[in-house]
């Protein structure tokens, strides 16, 4: 097809479609049915353990240590990645292939069980590096098919998008939990016939593998129409991976130089450090320190939370959208970290489900303002180039070393005293520091307010 002019609505459009896409492997994946499927591994269990990699890990510090571990890989392999796809002027192979390596992750996780724990979380390690691999590749799209004056809309409307859809599908898969025999599925009876596996819980499987192919077939528009990128007539040789880790180093060095962007940079790593981890152990956190009274209740009472973050979120990427081009995207985002700051000593006491219902609602009208703020501040501050790949690696490398420091101590925290509780005083002190920082990000004059 005709390469699409840079700014067009068709182009911007096929864009946001790919959070469309993958925005399902955030919410029923990371978010909702696979924590909730996780936990129900362990019912039964007076002590939630699991023996895994030579250790006894509690339930929820093991599935946290492995996210920190996949975001230590994607943050090594990132900037590589992105400065070869510079240097060959494909961005969208690599993009493809992340998209694919997640998508075949999801779709593994039909067979995940303690007996194989350490096949299972291959499969989960897949589909989280699939997703945040291919986000690299996506994000540095922005500033290439968008004009400054639409990147903060356009990159809003992709969260959008990305929740509208993720919500369409986990209501379906809701209903194929909630309802199994309206989909013929039954229970998974043993052979002397016990029950291994409620309906329910194979229902849960079956939404994994929908996840996959949601993931991999939306996707194929946004690939068809985004261009490969900037070609530049270079070939895969020998030498590709230490030109890619040399085009790192003069991207670094020009950081240092601009001052506004670095100090961004700083205070995006603090503060996305601490939004991460909520979103990535918020639903294990409910499961595990909310009196919910039973089972049944638990399972509703964690979908219907993360329907209401997903539903306020909409709006609140919308409001946040419209704040900043009145008031700018630094202002804003530190009004934000005031009220993330607040959530976070709330969480530490609630314990009723009414509460937790609350504290969605809260979440989700600044979990959506706060990612599209601040993926489309940090394309703003970035210097006029061909070359932005490998800038946005270094958003990436910040945001993935965040949450594996984030994620590592919080686990830890939780390995140690047994309570995510405690560890979610730790988020506290990333937020305050995260408003200190961003005080300290320069003002400058320009046509859009930064």
């Amino acid at each position: 097809m005709d390469k699409l002019q840079k700014g067009s609505k068709k182009l911007l459009n096929a864009w946001a479609f790919y959070d469309w896409a993958n925005s399902v492997y955030t919410l029923t994946i990371a978010s909702s049915i696979f924590p909730i499927f996780y936990s129900a591994l362990f019912l039964g269990q007076t002590e939630k353990t699991v023996n895994a990699f030579g250790m006894v890990f509690k339930s929820t510090a093991l599935i946290t240590y492995v996210t920190a571990f996949t975001f230590l890989i994607v943050a090594i392999t990132s900037p590589i990645l992105s400065g070869i796809a510079d240097y060959v002027g494909n961005k969208k192979n690599f993009m493809k292939f992340f998209c694919y390596v997640g998508s075949a992750g999801c779709i593994g996780l039909f067979w995940f069980s303690l007996d194989s724990i350490h096949l299972s979380m291959l499969f989960y390690f897949m589909g989280l590096i699939g997703y945040w691999g291919s986000l690299v590749f996506y994000n540095s799209y922005l500033p290439d098919i968008a004009f400054p004056e639409q990147q903060d809309s356009v990159s809003a409307k992709g969260f959008s998008m990305g929740y509208v859809g993720s919500v369409i599908l986990l209501v379906i898969n809701l209903i194929m939990v909630m309802y199994p025999d309206v989909f013929f599925i039954s229970d998974n009876i043993g052979e002397n016939g016990e029950i291994i596996e409620t309906a329910a819980q194979v229902g849960m499987r079956y939404s994994f593998i929908m996840v996959g192919l949601w993931w991999l077939l939306f996707s194929q528009y946004t690939f068809y129409i985004l261009p490969v990128g900037v070609s530049n007539g270079h070939k895969v040789t020998k030498d590709v991976v230490f030109n890619g880790l040399r085009e790192l180093k003069q991207v670094w060095i020009q950081l240092k130089q601009n001052l506004r962007l670095k100090r961004y940079l700083v205070a995006f790593f603090v503060f996305s450090m601490a939004v991460q981890t909520i979103m990535l152990v918020a639903v294990y956190f409910g499961e595990e320190e909310i009196a919910w009274g039973d089972s049944d209740a638990k399972t509703l009472g964690l979908i219907v939370s993360i329907l209401i973050i997903q539903l306020v979120a909409i709006l609140g990427a919308y409001f946040t959208s419209r704040a900043s081009s009145k008031f700018g995207n630094i202002k804003t985002l530190i009004v934000i970290n005031f009220f993330w700051m607040a959530l976070c000593l709330y969480a530490y006491f609630m314990v009723t489900p009414l509460q937790f219902y609350i504290a969605a609602g809260l979440v989700g009208l600044v979990m959506g303002g706060v990612q599209s703020l601040a993926r489309s501040t940090y394309s703003k501050f970035l210097p006029k180039t061909e070359d932005t790949t490998s800038y946005f690696s270094f958003y990436d490398v910040a945001e993935k070393i965040g949450i594996v420091i984030g994620m590592g101590i919080f686990a830890t925290i939780d390995q140690v005293t047994g309570s995510m509780r405690n560890a979610i005083l730790l988020l506290v002190i990333f937020f305050l520091a995260g408003i200190a920082l961003l005080f300290r990000v320069p003002k400058v004059k320009q046509e859009s307010k930064v």
